[in-house]
């Protein structure tokens, strides 16, 4: 067995303090569109408790407007702004060379001008249309055009991924591309290619529908266009999580990755499994046959393998972890775990929950089972085990280290920063028994429940708006601490060195010979997923062009 730091090399690494800045301001938009989203967030869980408190927040004139704040700035821009600052730093410290100025840039201003659109249309009441935003229900051009521009600061951060590789290369001829700066890389290739989806929606049907200039959309092909991109964005989400705990949690916990390969042979799964799947969103909509949801159905199972192989491979390094640490027996190790750093636990803690979303995340794509929970409150409890714990408490996990990283201060706050997180892990198994409960009881999501007459008289709604509304609050009260710890380390924090970045040790390095070098060669990846994908949806796209133009739009405001 060879021994490699994830990076290939031990030296300390630091970024200049230009792109220091940089890497910060993405986090600290991504945290403020948190910030604005967790009370919208707040009221939706009273909402099934039937407690109405809309008028109180910001963006909640309306049940839908409240809902779409909450939607939009919690997974497209605190995911988009949280990746590109965060896979950018990732790359960098794998190459070891500063990111191009004029790119990382561009990805931020397009970021933050993207955000900016999007949020007076939805704020000013023009984009109640929710983050899926179904046609034919129509928004503002903004709306659309804000989202244009999210999506082009992901291509521009990609770009620049692409730059320090080649720039690399020419430096290091016949080197194994650096682990971090690897997975870092495949994420964005992956996302490169899903994003072209809801990019040909938007750019090619709803941004000149919503100006004019065509008089119609066609609502089936774009919600496949939309779910194309909608459910690999879900690994978007995840798999800048996944470089950290696959090279990151590991050092965290006095652990050690067992093998560079296995953890590329993951990624490129990811990157050839995750977007040929969206037809299982799918699978109410009549003008789609049987056999392509029952092929889709299939490539989801297909998906779930390498999230068993990652389950696998950070169990181990947490289990090294824990027996280096004195831990015996079967489970020993796991009580041994550094539990007193903030950064580790929240990412653990992220870990549990998302186990069980991984779970109903397969409830979800079974063809039958999905036609009872469809359109339910079980598919919000679904995810917000995955997006809204297994992502964003491990983005409040990997800020705990990465902020007094960025800004040369200790951490303030320990001891609240680990009460919160194990406060948002209460909070989410109540809030997301509550949703999934209340799904099985046939309660629908998307429905202002404080003010429907129809959920009177209903037993297992009750009982379950109370458990969404009581979980919802635990986790509200939670992100206020995470606030305070953030805003405790950025002006109370202790001046000094910063922490060096962890990085864990694999216990089986990368190989310069032989097959596995072939990984590195990203064109044949590509290829293989574009032929995949080809097989996928080709044949309906083929059987259902030219798209027919024909809804007209509904407006909401």
């Amino acid at each position: 067995m060879s021994h490699a730091v994830a990076d290939q090399q031990e030296t300390p690494f630091d970024l200049s303090r230009g792109n220091r800045a940089l890497v910060r301001w993405n986090l600290y938009v991504g945290f403020a569109a948190l910030a604005v989203a967790v009370l919208n967030g707040f009221a939706q869980a009273l909402n099934y408790a039937k407690i109405d408190i809309l008028d109180l927040f910001p963006g909640l004139e309306t049940y839908y407007q409240g809902l779409t704040v909450h939607g939009v700035l919690n997974v497209l821009v605190l995911t988009f702004a949280f990746a590109n600052g965060f896979t950018l730093l990732t790359t960098a410290r794998g190459f070891r060379r500063e990111p191009p100025a004029a790119l990382a840039h561009a990805a931020f201003w397009t970021m933050l001008a993207g955000t900016l659109l999007a949020g007076w249309a939805m704020f000013t009441g023009r984009a109640s249309v929710l983050y899926t935003f179904y046609p034919p229900l129509e928004a503002h051009w903004s709306f659309y055009l804000g989202l244009t521009l999210l999506v082009v600061s992901t291509w521009a951060t990609s770009a620049a991924q692409f730059v320090m590789c080649k720039r690399w290369r020419r430096d290091n001829p016949g080197r194994r591309i650096p682990l971090i700066a690897y997975i870092s890389i495949v994420t964005y290739i992956m996302w490169d290619i899903a994003s072209i989806g809801v990019a040909v929606e938007v750019v090619g049907f709803l941004l000149p529908w919503s100006l004019g200039l065509i008089g119609g959309v066609d609502a089936l092909l774009s919600r496949t266009l939309f779910w194309f991109t909608g459910h690999p964005i879900v690994y978007f989400w995840l798999l800048p999580v996944y470089v950290s705990w696959y090279v990151m949690v590991p050092k965290l916990a006095d652990g050690k990755l067992f093998s560079d390969t296995f953890t590329r042979v993951v990624f490129l799964l990811f990157l050839g499994l995750s977007i040929p799947v969206g037809f299982h969103h799918q699978f109410t909509d009549p003008g789609i046959s049987s056999g392509f949801k029952a092929i889709h159905a299939v490539l989801t199972f297909g998906v779930f393998f390498p999230s068993l192989a990652t389950a696998f491979a950070v169990i181990s390094a947490l289990e090294i972890g824990g027996r280096n640490r004195g831990g015996k027996g079967l489970i020993g190790w796991f009580f041994k775990l550094p539990w007193g750093r903030p950064a580790l636990a929240l990412q653990v803690q992220a870990m549990l929950v998302f186990a069980l979303g991984g779970v109903t995340g397969l409830i979800n794509a079974s063809y039958n089972i999905n036609k009872v929970v469809h359109n339910t409150t079980f598919v919000p409890g679904h995810f917000h085990m995955t997006v809204g714990t297994a992502v964003a408490l491990s983005y409040m996990g990997i800020a705990y280290w990465l902020i007094p990283w960025l800004k040369g201060r200790a951490l303030w706050g320990r001891r609240i920063a680990l009460t919160q997180g194990w406060l948002y892990l209460v909070g989410v198994l109540i809030f997301a028994r509550g949703m999934i409960s209340g799904g099985l009881e046939g309660m629908p999501r998307r429905t202002q429940i404080a003010e429907a007459p129809y959920a009177e008289g209903m037993p297992g709604w009750e009982i379950a708006g109370v458990l969404t509304g009581v979980g919802g609050t635990i986790m509200f009260a939670s992100v206020v601490l995470f606030f305070l710890v953030i805003l405790g380390t950025l002006f109370l924090g202790e001046r000094g060195e910063a922490p060096e970045m962890p990085l864990a040790e694999t216990i089986e390095g990368p190989s310069e010979t032989g097959w596995q070098t072939r990984l590195d060669r990203f064109g044949i990846w590509i290829a293989a997923t574009i032929a995949l994908i080809v097989l996928a949806y080709g044949p309906f796209l083929i059987r259902y062009l030219p798209p027919r133009l024909v809804s007209e739009g509904f407006q909401g405001y």
